[in-house]
């Protein structure tokens, strides 16, 4: 196929995707995580099932889990889940916060073309010795202030989108850093079009996102799930908002739901599906059309996964 996605049972043609979910952890298991957050630790492959086939009965096809390299990612699992579910997974190379990174891991001590090399080893070859490729790059701020950490990490990234095509995710912390990240992947010359900025709407100023869309990127908006019970839902409002002033091609979806106290499949509430089946009513309140969705949960995120 000339054009195509790489999911975790292999690569499939973009219009097979479906209503897909940007920005999910499915798994993350690791000992940092299990000694230091222990909110976020979901390594039970039962229960992501669980979670997994809910959101399939409400209609979604396919879902990008956000945990790179080193911090809690398991290949093996995710292939799992694939296979029970039938739902489409992309996983993410790259690497997360240094919080999630011992200060002795070898991950830290790379250099930026190391990093690259191991990147694309993800993307080209498989993941922990599985046959599980990676069909995203993700990279990640601490706020304004670039550190040097974050800079290196960038510079890999634009080895391996330059020599893969493939597209980067970002993780902008509460939201911000957004402008930075862009000035960033200016200088190192990687298309604003095959960049994803996620967790910006935690900053709903409107100013701010038209400025960031303005610059050709775009944006994953995933405070859907905490805002379930919000009767003014900042997040349907920007959304709306950034559709009215015309970036409707730029605009994608996540839960980022990485919260045991998020899953119905664990107890808690409103679970994973609530994106696709509650959401949706309050962004047609906030004005959006069916054609809209279509456009935010299925055309941008084949379009913006595929490589070409």
């Amino acid at each position: 196929m000339s054009s195509f996605v790489r999911t975790v049972l292999g690569d499939i043609s973009p219009d097979q995707l479906g209503v897909t979910y940007m920005h999910e952890h499915l798994i993350i298991d690791s000992l940092i995580v299990a000694k230091d957050f222990p909110h976020i630790h979901l390594p039970n492959e039962s229960d992501a099932v669980t979670e997994v086939n809910f959101c399939k009965s409400a209609g979604v096809g396919a879902m990008v889990d956000c945990m790179p390299l080193g911090s809690g990612r398991d290949a093996r699992k995710l292939l799992s889940i694939a296979n029970e579910t039938g739902m489409k997974i992309i996983a993410v190379t790259g690497l997360h916060h240094d919080r999630y990174y011992r200060e002795d891991d070898q991950l830290e001590k790379a250099s930026a073309e190391q990093l690259a090399e191991l990147f694309l080893n993800d993307i080209n070859e498989g993941m922990e010795k599985t046959s599980a490729k990676a069909g995203v790059m993700k990279v990640v701020t601490s706020g304004s202030k670039i550190k040097d950490r974050e800079l290196k990490l960038f510079e890999a990234a634009a080895i391996v989108q330059s020599e893969s095509g493939v597209s980067i995710l970002s993780h902008c912390e509460h939201g911000t850093g957004a402008i930075e990240q862009i000035e960033l992947f200016r200088k190192l010359n990687i298309p604003l079009n095959r960049v994803l900025l996620s967790h910006t709407d935690k900053a709903a100023d409107h100013g701010y996102h038209h400025e960031i869309l303005s610059s050709g990127v775009n944006v994953e908006y995933d405070q859907s799930l905490r805002q379930a019970n919000d009767s003014k839902a900042p997040s349907a409002q920007l959304t709306a908002a950034m559709v009215g002033a015309g970036f409707l091609n730029q605009i994608m979806l996540g839960t980022d739901g990485a919260r045991r106290s998020l899953w119905t499949s664990l107890g808690g509430s409103p679970g994973l599906a609530y994106l696709y089946k509650g959401w949706n009513k309050r962004l047609v309140q906030a004005g959006l059309t069916e054609s809209n969705l279509k456009q935010i949960y299925e055309v941008n995120p084949a379009r913006f996964l595929a490589f070409n």
